[in-house]
């Protein structure tokens, strides 16, 4: 199921979790506007025969249109800029006579 590799603070294991057939369908439709490539990449996504991803889109079709993918909504980003501190020198003996 997971994947183990050896790290310098020991053994670390992977969770490896095939995506969801909307998920599948999503990063398809990104790719292709053809319905049968989509049905593939969602298929080879999942590692699934492409008849059973087939038979699940139908189902799935029949079901209320998902939102459209909109980029650059997502959570609001700041950026703060802080000055770097600035030493201050002691004034020169030439700076202080003028």
């Amino acid at each position: 199921m997971g994947k183990t590799w050896m790290t310098k603070w020991g053994p670390r294991k992977v969770r490896e979790i095939p995506p969801t057939l909307e998920e599948a369908f999503v990063a398809a439709e990104c790719l292709t506007e053809d319905l049968n490539q989509k049905i593939e990449i969602a298929a080879s996504l999942m590692g699934m025969p492409v008849e059973e991803v087939r038979a699940q889109a139908a189902k799935l079709s029949g079901q209320a249109q998902r939102q459209p993918v909109v980029t650059g909504r997502g959570r609001p980003v700041v950026v703060q800029y802080k000055r770097p501190r600035l030493t201050t020198r002691p004034p020169t003996p030439a700076a202080r006579r003028g």
